[in-house]
């Protein structure tokens, strides 16, 4: 499944009726919709400056990993809704010992598209063959900084060694296994402008997307400075060139066209909160879900899942936008 495609699909459809239509039969005929967003292991062994894993006082609240056990719960739980598994949201997966059973775990249960989201440096060639051959479809790269001293500096513990050398993994294993890789490159005022080098460091033979996001706020990180308004001029010139070499590289890039100036949704993340599931040893889905006694169906149905889809398509634009931090710009594809 091109999951890429999908995306696009959902960015070309305006109306959120339609959208909350299909999420309606989808659920209704126990079809898959979900984006289950697992995080198998609740610790991180970097420190990036733009990561709430710098404020201690919360790390301190993150505890706990899945038993083998439990983990086939969730699956037996969730999976056979799910349309794409992301293994890996705001923690570090690769910490967790048995990753590639959480892998053969979404496979069995015929999760369409499975990927790991990922600092890259407890990578290496023998983990990242181990994982393909267990079915995973995407490796996404946490990427904050170019060049070498911004990047050790912004990921703090990283080697930039050791990323680079997973990424020469991916270019060889590529020849031999279908995946993806794609990049997550976060940037602020102070790590911007190094974006026009991107492709002197970055082999277009390595990776298959990059997307270029702008901070945001993310609780009490230790880099802080969110203000984006003197490289806001200078950004629609920098990605139009960017564009091209990726075009030229036929490097798949998600990037606004501009800076967003303010915090409200944007069209395509309205119906976000009901496709995305977050499953981690402290969190399934909604409060209230006893996830080791009931499946999604039956809680779903508690709650009046079907009912609150179907309402939905009656109510304006206005009404559903979301508060909380959700994306507030719309993601463009070359």
């Amino acid at each position: 499944m091109n999951i890429y495609k999908l995306l696009q699909l959902n960015r070309k459809i305006k109306s959120h009726r339609i959208k909350f239509l299909a999420l309606y039969l989808l659920h209704k005929f126990n079809q898959r919709y979900l984006a289950v967003n697992l995080d198998p292991v609740m610790a991180c062994n970097l420190r990036c400056k733009m990561c709430y894993f710098t404020d201690a006082d919360y790390v301190k609240t993150l505890k706990g990993q899945f038993k083998n056990e439990e983990l086939e719960q969730v699956a037996k739980t969730i999976f056979k809704r799910a349309l794409k598994l992301q293994i890996g949201c705001g923690t570090e997966p690769t910490l967790y010992k048995d990753l590639v059973n959480v892998v053969q775990l979404g496979k069995a249960y015929k999760v369409p598209y499975i990927s790991i989201t990922t600092n890259a440096n407890l990578l290496d060639e023998e983990k990242i063959e181990a994982l393909l051959k267990s079915g995973l479809d995407e490796f996404t790269i946490s990427l904050h900084g170019v060049h070498k001293e911004s990047y050790e500096n912004f990921m703090k513990k990283a080697s930039y060694e050791k990323f680079h050398n997973a990424f020469k993994a991916f270019e060889k294993l590529k020849k031999e296994y279908n995946f993806k890789v794609r990049i997550n490159y976060t940037f602020n005022k102070d790590n911007f402008y190094e974006l026009v080098d991107f492709f002197k460091h970055f082999n277009g033979e390595s990776f298959d997307i990059l997307q270029i996001r702008p901070i945001q706020k993310i609780g009490n990180t230790e880099y802080n400075d969110f203000d984006l308004d003197n490289i806001r001029d200078e950004y629609p010139q920098l990605i139009h060139d960017i564009r091209k070499k990726c075009k030229d590289n036929h490097i798949t890039l998600l990037a606004p066209d501009a800076i967003p100036k303010n915090q409200s949704a944007n069209a395509s993340s309205l119906i976000f909160d009901y496709t995305f599931c977050y499953v981690s040893p402290q969190k399934f889905w909604k409060e209230g879900f006893d996830w080791k006694d009931e499946n999604f169906n039956s809680y779903s149905k508690k709650i009046g899942w079907s009912n609150q889809l179907f309402s939905n398509i009656f109510k304006s634009e206005k009404e559903l936008k979301s508060l909380s931090n959700r994306l507030n710009y719309e993601i463009e594809f070359n």
